[in-house]
């Protein structure tokens, strides 16, 4: 009797990093490669700051070598395999405020993604980085790599900038996001410049790890209370490395609290909560479950984890045994929803596609100096 195939896997959180600001340079033009160079601009492959050394093993792989390695042949939870990574560059970079700079930065690390891994591999699928400084020039990426299938996301970071991510400012970014049919990640971490509170900067760093779930918390509200759900129908959001055990009780108080002040907010016409289960997913890593068996089952089935959870493997992060237990204690059709079935639905294709020809990598520069 042969054996059973490999379970199949979609992982929706593979980090890939240059490794060194040299990665990027000879896809920057002359100008901004003499600009970095000058400020002595460094890029952190393994986000030392970010994660305890314990949490992080090694820095993200940097090409297609080390990516098939690490993850695509490597084997996922049980007895599986990765069949589709989507990838995700959140390299640490210094600060920069140069808002022309970032343009050039995003283009650079797209162009790089596309052909350090895109151009190489079948199984992998892009994000598109965006400035955060210029929402036009945001605009102005995403419409640029729409039309390559294998980008299946916009990829913003949770902490962004004061203004939330559901303020009018940006509704153009999501919605360029929404009509190139690209999912919208917000990813934890992001701009140094932003505190990751409501009252200001934690002073510990167990503070600053924990606000990735209050902020992502405050994104939801944001997005629902300032409108962008409901005006942008088609807009598909995931929280990535925030966790989602919150997100219950979160609900029922956004539900009760509508309920008494709706007036304020009359854009919003039906239940918060409905909105977020439509249009909004979250990865499996990290998530924080109850160790009792029927605690476990109960938090899963409050949740809903069957039809909002995307299996994340999160490498090169480590986040202990939760998503391996999470997917005990499901039956077979749950898992086999969180495994694949979630993401194959919710990103805009996770088949195998050929590389265009020739690629837009290699035939778009990176912006100029703007007149």
């Amino acid at each position: 009797m042969s054996a059973d195939p490999p379970e199949e896997f979609v992982d929706a959180d593979t980090h890939v990093a240059p490794a060194s600001f040299a990665d990027l340079a000879g896809l920057l033009s002359p100008y901004w490669r003499d600009y970095a160079a000058g400020a002595a601009l460094r890029a952190d492959p393994v986000q030392g700051g970010a994660y305890p050394p314990a949490m992080v093993d090694g820095p993200a792989p940097h090409d297609v070598a080390a990516l098939r390695a690490a993850v695509l042949d490597a084997p996922a939870p049980g007895s599986g395999r990765v069949g589709t990574a989507v990838l995700t560059c959140t390299t640490a970079f210094d600060v920069s405020r140069n808002h022309a700079f970032e343009a050039a930065l995003c283009r650079a690390v797209n162009t790089w993604t596309a052909q350090r891994f895109l151009d190489h591999e079948p199984r992998a699928r892009g994000s598109v980085a965006v400035p955060l400084g210029d929402p036009a020039a945001a605009v102005a990426e995403i419409e640029h790599w729409a039309a390559d299938p294998r980008f299946v996301q916009v990829l913003l970071p949770v902490r962004g900038h004061d203004l939330r991510w559901g303020h009018p400012v940006f509704r153009p970014v999501l919605a360029a996001a929404a009509a190139a049919g690209l999912v919208v990640t917000l990813h934890a971490w992001g701009r140094v410049g932003s505190a990751p509170t409501t009252t200001g900067f934690t002073h510990t760093y167990l503070q600053d790890y924990l606000s990735h779930g209050q902020v992502a918390q405050s994104q939801l509200v944001s997005l629902v209370a300032e409108g962008a759900l409901g005006a942008l129908p088609g807009l598909r959001v995931t929280v990535a490395e925030c966790g989602s055990s919150w997100l219950p009780p979160l609900l029922w108080r956004l539900d009760k609290e509508w309920r008494g002040i709706r007036r304020e907010v009359p854009w919003v016409d039906r239940m918060p909560s409905e909105y977020i289960r439509e249009q909004v997913r979250f990865t499996t890593a990290p998530v924080h479950l109850p160790r009792d068996p029927g605690e476990l089952h109960d938090a899963l089935d409050v949740l809903g984890a069957a039809g909002l959870l995307l299996y994340a493997g999160d490498h090169p992060h480590r986040h202990g045994d939760g998503v391996a237990r999470l997917l005990a204690a499901l039956d077979p059709a749950a898992r086999a929803a969180i495994r694949h079935g979630n993401a194959t639905a919710w990103y805009r294709s996770t088949d195998t596609v050929a590389p265009p020809a020739p690629s837009l990598a290699s035939t778009q520069p990176a912006p100029e100096v703007p007149r």
